[in-house]
């Protein structure tokens, strides 16, 4: 699916290419970034019209917070998104859901790498939309929630994998059951985050951090995220045959390009 720019803004986003790195800045400032519906299909939109030279990309909210969650419009129990989807049967609430989840898998892919620049709030959808990067830089006065839980509900917009991933099932579980918040220093510590600054030093970080993920041979780095992304699921033997086999792809490439034109 593409979107015209227009119809990105409209779903509350903005989204712009320089060179390498595309960023795509969630837009609602006034509604502290909070997401919908139309938000997740745009950003599911981005993902498959990237540019095959994107290299990286840095998710970013405008104004103070990053993301507070969820529209609380959606839950309105006449009129919101949520009353349309009870209003399905499962398959089809199970396929709107799918929906709502490709706003976020491809953050994911292995050709670029993805970065959350995160100040103030990231509470439910704005933490899963965080921990579907790749790498998050965090300002001093971040605060993160997986908040679902406290709506009686679950994190179901692929946050829960990436969790885990971090901080360990221990962990995962006692923030997503308590639902309580994680500062600066907390998510640095327990690897939520990979570094936090002051928010006027936030651009600055990140934009040194992108230009340090594009100086390297792009391949190159795309093969190793791909390898790393199988390295806790596989075997050794698996693991090491992988390995095997990016590298003889890697040779053949360098060879490529070194031949005399």
């Amino acid at each position: 699916m593409t979107l015209t720019a227009d119809e990105i803004t409209a779903a509350g986003l903005h989204f712009d290419i320089n060179d390498a790195v595309a960023t795509v800045t969630l837009s609602r400032p006034d509604k502290r970034n909070a997401q919908t519906p139309a938000m997740w299909h745009a950003l599911a939109a981005i993902g498959e019209q990237l540019p095959a030279t994107t290299r990286v990309v840095v998710v970013r909210g405008a104004g103070h917070s990053f993301s507070a969650g969820l529209d609380r419009a959606m839950l309105d129990p006449e009129t919101g998104d949520v009353a349309r989807l009870l209003a399905l049967d499962d398959d089809a609430m199970n396929k709107a859901v799918d929906g709502y989840q490709q706003g976020f898998t491809w953050l994911r892919d292995p050709r670029f790498v993805s970065i959350a620049a995160v100040q103030g709030y990231a509470i439910g959808a704005g933490f899963q939309l965080a921990l579907s990067c790749d790498l998050r830089v965090v300002t001093e006065d971040v605060q993160l929630s997986m908040k679902e839980p406290a709506l009686g509900l679950v994190p179901d917009l692929t946050g829960t994998k990436p969790l885990v991933e971090a901080v360990g099932y221990q962990r995962a579980l006692e923030l997503c059951a308590t639902t309580r918040m994680v500062g600066a220093q907390e998510a640095v510590t327990i690897g939520l985050a990979l570094t936090a600054v002051p928010a006027d030093r936030l651009d600055t970080t990140v934009a040194d951090l992108a230009e340090a993920l594009t100086a390297n041979v792009a391949g190159a780095v795309v093969e190793t995220k791909r390898l790393l992304q199988s390295a806790a699921e596989e075997d050794l033997e698996t693991q090491r045959r992988l390995e095997r086999e990016a590298q003889v792809r890697r040779f053949r490439e360098l060879a490529e390009l070194m031949k005399p034109s």
